[in-house]
C-alpha cells in the first residue's frame, strides 16, 4: 500500500486505496463519494452487557465523502484573491523543492492548470491536509457536471510516496 503524504508538510493526504488518475501530467484526479458514517460505531464482534448497554451514548449518523473522512482531510475557505496569493507563494515553494530537470515542465504545466482553476474558481470547495499547515497543499474538490461524483485534486509534485 502506498500512502502520498504532502512534500511540503508531510501531511497524509490521501492513499493508493483510491484511483489516482494523473491528468495534464500536473494533478491526480480522484474520484470519490458519499458515505454514511455513524460516529461511535465500532463492531469489535462482542455482546455488550445489560450495564454496558444503558451507557452507551446515542450516536447520529453523518453523510460524509469517503476521501474527505478516510484522509483526515479538513475544509477552508478562500475567497478569489487570497487563494491566488496562496497558491502563488505554493508553486514557487514546490518548485524550489523539485529536480532542476522537472522545474521548468512543472512551471509551464502548473501556470496552465491554474489558469483553469481560476477560471471555475466558484466552482471548487478547498482542503488541507489534518494538521491544516498553511504552507501545505490545497487539496481541490469539485463535481462531475453528468453525474454529480465528487473529485478531488491533487498536485502531483505535491505528493511523496511512502510505502508502508
Amino acid at each position: 500500500m502506498l500512502l502520498y503524504t504532502d512534500v511540503l508538510t508531510d501531511d497524509e493526504l490521501i492513499t493508493d486505496a483510491f484511483d489516482l488518475k494523473l491528468v495534464d501530467d500536473i494533478v491526480y484526479e480522484v474520484d470519490a463519494k458519499w458515505i454514511n458514517f455513524k460516529e461511535g460505531d465500532i463492531d469489535i464482534g462482542a455482546n455488550p452487557s445489560a450495564e454496558e448497554q444503558e451507557e452507551s451514548v446515542e450516536s447520529s449518523e453523518q453523510r460524509v465523502i469517503n476521501v474527505v473522512h478516510s484522509n483526515r482531510l479538513q475544509s477552508t475557505t478562500f475567497d478569489k484573491k487570497s487563494y491566488l496569493s496562496y497558491l502563488k507563494e505554493y508553486m514557487k515553494n514546490l518548485a524550489d523543492k523539485l529536480p532542476d530537470d522537472r522545474k521548468d515542465a512543472f512551471k509551464t504545466q502548473a501556470s496552465a492548470y491554474a489558469k483553469k482553476i481560476v477560471a471555475n474558481f466558484k466552482d471548487f470547495e478547498f482542503y488541507t491536509g489534518e494538521n491544516m499547515n498553511p504552507e501545505g497543499m490545497v487539496i481541490l474538490l469539485n463535481y462531475r457536471k453528468e453525474d454529480d461524483t465528487p473529485y478531488f485534486i491533487f498536485w502531483k509534485d505535491g505528493l511523496k510516496e511512502v510505502k508502508l
